[in-house]
């Protein structure tokens, strides 16, 4: 990080077009990808990530997801700074938030927002104008006016062959790629729009401030069914039960989702086997097998 402390400073001062004066760095832990720190400069804090160089395109898919989620008045969202590559790093800088778990009423606030996030018209395909990231792993986005093949094409099957080359059994992923195959059936009497979503809405990416007003980061942005960031809300857990109350009274799920939110997920944990291996290999498993009892059904 030091190393590289001269050159972010240099892009804040660009940026706010007056160069900060250095106070100091923090460790911040919880990240699995990039290191992060607290930077202190001019009497302001910054949120820093850092990486190698080949990091650049990952941060500027984030830069990019976080301008597009900002513009909702009733979620926080860290405002881009600055980002760049020196001294061998690639570089995000972001303002800083200070964060706290969310609680019953930022959770309220959370889903009712996450509702109107959602309706924010944005045209007829689903995708995304841009290529970006779910977690390290690339996510195409080349838009698409059928949902189901979007999903089937562009989520199920690069995760699929992602998992044959770090070695999935090849039953198991011949499995998956039947269901993919067969992801229109779950959508024969229903039909998305293309909601503006999040795209890696778990608990770890999503707080509130001081003021109680929910946060939210780290998106892997893209135009999809809206309940695949209600799926992923519920896949690990950790928000209050006022969030899902709160987003289906503002706007109702349909009667499918308790069946299709599996076929969400799988995406998400097939790229955690991808990312972090063997220990999601049952899970997936038994997600697969569920889906495919269902469209036998």
């Amino acid at each position: 990080m030091d190393a590289v402390v001269p050159a972010i400073l240099d892009a804040i001062g660009e940026a706010l077009g007056e160069r900060p004066v250095f106070e100091g760095t923090a460790p911040v832990g919880g990240g699995s990808i990039h290191r992060a720190a607290r930077l202190r400069a001019g009497g302001r804090s910054y949120f820093v990530k850092t990486n190698g160089p080949a990091a650049a395109p990952m941060f500027a898919a984030e830069a990019a997801g976080l301008a597009a989620l900002g513009n909702q008045a009733d979620i926080a969202v860290p405002a881009v700074v600055a980002r760049g590559i020196a001294a061998d790093q690639a570089f995000l800088v972001l303002a800083w938030m200070d964060l706290e778990a969310l609680d019953r009423a930022a959770g309220s606030r959370l889903g009712e927002a996450l509702a109107t996030l959602h309706r924010a018209p944005g045209g007829a395909d689903y995708g995304w104008p841009e290529d970006n990231f779910i977690g390290a792993t690339p996510q195409r986005n080349e838009p698409r006016r059928a949902w189901a093949r979007f999903f089937a094409d562009l989520r199920l099957m690069p995760q699929l062959a992602l998992a044959r080359a770090r070695g999935m059994e090849p039953r198991l992923v011949e499995r998956g790629l039947q269901l993919a195959e067969k992801t229109p059936a779950f959508f024969v009497d229903y039909s998305p729009v293309p909601s503006l979503l999040h795209g890696d809405l778990w608990s770890g990416n999503a707080s509130r401030l001081g003021d109680g007003r929910p946060a939210i980061y780290d998106p892997a942005v893209y135009r999809g069914d809206r309940e695949a960031d209600l799926a992923m809300a519920e896949l690990f857990g950790g928000f209050p039960e006022s969030f899902y109350a709160a987003y289906r009274a503002a706007w109702p799920l349909d009667a499918g989702y308790e069946t299709r939110k599996n076929l969400y997920n799988l995406y998400h944990i097939l790229n955690h086997y991808n990312l972090f291996g063997g220990s999601y290999l049952g899970q997936a498993r038994r997600m697969i097998e569920k889906l495919l009892a269902e469209l036998r059904g």
